[in-house]
């Protein structure tokens, strides 16, 4: 059976999936076969493996760090929020439907054989197996039949790393206020603190350091200073929502609507590494301006954020500026919200009684809301696009699909693709595109290599300028780069010899 090593967080947002990663390259580095695993995650940002089963995007980049493929068997449960007290609950993959955040709590007791059930299937095939947490296990309002926390390191045996946030101040009470907070049995499992998001000199910690372990008992397994490490954020509390700083070679502005149910919103981060591009995301009229494009994400609830967007003006500011030329790009929702109609006769997304609104009107595509959600990987490539992004014509795309709804148009689609779940392949068309219009189902669009770079280059050459890329550019190496260095970091401020010590493995420490 795999050894075992958990992290968990003094709150959210501490850390720990970033660590999580970390180490699952560690482990991969030195010669183990290693798995991520989180019992059970809360977002929105989502991937389809290659069976066709949902699971959270934060256990794909650990997935991608250990180097192993990703399956639903490393987040069993995943919560995508609907409203503010409710969520829809996939489980291996499959969603069960929505339940308010009481019903869940009482029920979610009843799906402890599924998590061990995935927990041990990973742990027959795998050397390590890197556990993570979820917000805090001093939640005491939670911890009655806790499924994520200490209740799974107990269910895997799990030695445990306690992360704190120093970034946002008092990360001493945090630690210690966690621990105080846990039961005598809870405290014997975390064989380690972890100090997070450190900047300056170390030394000037060293006092506290000293303390803590003093009064806690438990040794200080390192000091992880604020790491400049691109990787995708979990959800929405991460800080590429933020948008980047624009800089000196910043040409091309682009846009991306903050939707309130924003959901797989890595889909563009790949701008965010172009020097050439100003990517920011804005939820206001007055943050808008004129961009050079705007896109309009993935969205949990398409209906009420397009009736969100009516509400503020965005709707009316988007359809002035692409009368005015500035291309447009919808990604699943968005490319829904940007068709002539939404239709809800089965009440998917309606909150009172079915109904059929009106879309933007920018494409000529209608789409009605269906009781099966569609989860498929595809791939594929453009047809004969027009307009600004003509150049896309025939270059090859691939990614995901996860939607409710079918969309029929009235013009050419925008890419021809294959699903291939399962061994099953069947061809369909995706997508729409009128004008400087475009649309698709699918995540992951702008990832395929070329793609991101084709579009700056035709938003540039109508500015007058021209695109020299610094050669071909892979987002697939640059995110393994990425990852090198997240593991090179940590080995330089981790006690490794530390935490393999605890999880009961002899040290095997590379030098990088």
């Amino acid at each position: 059976m795999a050894k075992t090593i958990m992290i968990q967080g003094t709150m959210s947002n501490a850390g720990k999936s970033l660590i999580a990663a970390g180490l699952c390259r560690i482990f991969k580095e030195d010669g183990y076969r290693v798995a991520p695993f989180k019992s059970q995650n809360m977002a929105l940002n989502s991937y389809i493996t290659e069976e066709g089963l949902e699971m959270g995007r934060a256990q794909v980049v650990q997935a991608e760090a250990a180097g192993v493929k990703p399956s639903a068997a490393m987040n069993p449960i995943l919560l995508k929020p609907t409203n503010d007290s409710g969520s829809q609950v996939i489980v291996n993959g499959i969603s069960i439907g929505n339940m308010p955040a009481r019903e869940y709590f009482a029920y979610k007791k009843n799906l402890i054989p599924e998590i061990e059930k995935a927990f041990h299937s990973l742990s027959e095939v795998y050397d390590i197996i890197v556990i993570e947490g979820a917000g805090s296990p001093a939640e005491i309002n939670l911890k009655q039949d806790d499924i994520v926390n200490m209740g799974m390191a107990r269910m895997a045996n799990a030695p445990v790393l306690l992360v704190g946030d120093i970034d946002r101040g008092g990360v001493f009470a945090q630690l210690y206020g966690t621990v105080m907070l846990l039961e005598p049995g809870e405290r014997e499992m975390i064989g380690g603190l972890i100090v997070n998001k450190f900047r300056g000199d170390k030394t000037i910690l060293d006092p506290g350091l000293q303390m803590i372990e003093e009064r806690l008992h438990i040794p200080v397994a390192g000091v992880v200073p604020y790491m400049d490490v691109d990787l995708e954020d979990e959800d929405s509390l991460g800080d590429h929502l933020a948008g980047k700083e624009r800089t000196e070679r910043a040409a091309v502005e682009i846009a991306v609507i903050r939707l309130p149910r924003i959901s797989n919103f890595t889909d563009f981060q790949v701008f965010s590494i172009l020097p050439e591009v100003h990517l920011r995301y804005v939820d206001r009229v007055s943050e808008l301006g004129k961009p050079d494009m705007v896109i309009l994400p993935g969205s949990k609830n398409t209906v009420q954020d397009l009736l969100w967007m009516r509400q503020n003006g965005l709707e009316t500011a988007i359809c002035k500026l692409e009368g005015a030329g500035v291309p447009i790009f919808g990604i699943c929702g968005g490319f829904q919200m940007l068709g002539e109609s939404l239709s809800d006769p089965h009440m998917v997304e309606s909150e009172s009684a079915a109904s059929t609104i009106r879309g933007m009107g920018l494409l000529p595509v209608r789409t009605v809301f269906g009781k099966e959600k569609t989860k498929t990987r595809v791939s594929g490539s453009c047809t004969g696009i027009g307009g600004i992004f003509e150049d896309l014509s025939g270059m090859d795309v691939e990614g995901y699909e996860i939607h409710m709804g079918e969309t029929t148009r009235s013009l050419p689609p925008l890419t021809y693709i294959m699903e291939s779940q399962s061994g099953s392949h069947l061809a369909k068309m995706d997508g729409c595109q009128k004008g400087n219009v475009y649309g698709t189902y699918i995540h992951g669009f702008f990832d395929k290599e070329g793609i991101a770079g084709t579009i700056i280059k035709a938003l540039m050459e109508q500015k007058g300028l021209t695109f020299e890329p610094g050669g071909s550019f892979c987002y697939e190496e640059y995110k393994e780069q990425q990852y090198d260095r997240l593991a090179k970091i940590l080995r330089d401020s981790l006690d490794m010899e530390r935490i393999y010590e605890i999880m009961g493995l002899r040290a095997c420490l590379k030098t990088h």
